[in-house]
């Protein structure tokens, strides 16, 4: 059992839906990510998604890309994220982490380096956008074997056929990307999502959390109510880049978990 699986046994039992949020490290600034990343258990927060950022960020609408461009101009590394971890585990060993970004950075580390560093700075799973179920002999079966969660996106376009490749090695959690496109895009519309999650948990125990166009605390409660939970990260990653302080970015985290919830 990972902390991913023990978070929604948890949620489970307390008939809870599950709220995750994505933010860049080292946006704006190392420090200050660090601090939202610490107060967002505080505000509601289930699961963190922590995004690494990369010069070349190609699934990324303008928002997530531009966090990823002011956290690298201030000289954020794989290093440093690492290190970010690490600091938040020190006063909570059980929020579940999962990194999310591109494969680049992790190969030009190493695969075996960055999983035995990741283990050991507390990473609970992977979101990895570039590759493909075909490639999971690459990074995604060393994760697993290693107690990573390999999170893989399913969509609207991933039909009947291709779905049961793209779950094959997928554990933690199913991330269903509820329209087509880049982050931050339109919004999601419960009665669209509801069908498309039935079909995946036709293939699937894991539970499924629905991300992309989430803004509002009622979209929350809406799409999570039809899901095992939502993904909100360009509408918070705004709120950081719009120069909010922390205390003002986890008010607004809360509010969004508080409809998450009623979901």
């Amino acid at each position: 059992m990972t902390r991913i699986d023990d978070t929604f046994a948890r949620l489970r039992a307390e008939k809870r839906k599950a709220f995750v949020t994505y933010i860049m490290c080292g946006d704006p600034d190392l420090e200050t990510s660090l601090q939202v990343m610490k107060g967002l258990p505080g505000a509601g927060v289930d699961i963190i998604e922590l995004g690494m950022p990369f010069t070349d960020p190609m699934a990324d609408g303008p928002t997530i890309q531009l966090a990823g461009q002011r956290a690298l101009n201030n000289g954020m590394t794989m290093n440093k994220v690492l290190d970010a971890v690490r600091e938040f585990r020190r006063d909570d060993p059980t929020t579940p982490i999962v990194l999310m970004g591109y494969y680049n950075p992790i190969y030009s580390r190493g695969v075996d380096r960055f999983l035995v560093e990741a283990v050991e700075a507390g990473i609970d799973g992977l979101i990895i956008v570039d590759l493909p179920p075909e490639e999971d002999s690459e990074l995604c079966i060393p994760a697993q074997k290693a107690g990573i969660n390999f999170i893989r996106l399913a969509t609207p376009t991933t039909d009947d056929k291709r779905l049961p490749k793209v779950l094959q090695n997928t554990s933690g959690f199913v991330y269903y990307v509820s329209i087509t496109g880049i982050t931050g895009a339109a919004a999601a519309e419960a009665s669209d999502v509801a069908p498309e999650v039935a079909r995946i948990k036709k293939q699937t125990d894991l539970p499924i959390i629905v991300g992309f166009g989430i803004t509002t605390p009622d979209a929350a409660q809406n799409i999570a109510s039809v899901a095992d939970g939502c993904v909100v990260g360009s509408a918070i990653v705004s709120q950081i880049g719009a120069g909010k302080s922390v205390a003002e970015v986890l008010d607004f985290v809360a509010g969004l978990a508080e409809g998450a919830h009623r979901g």
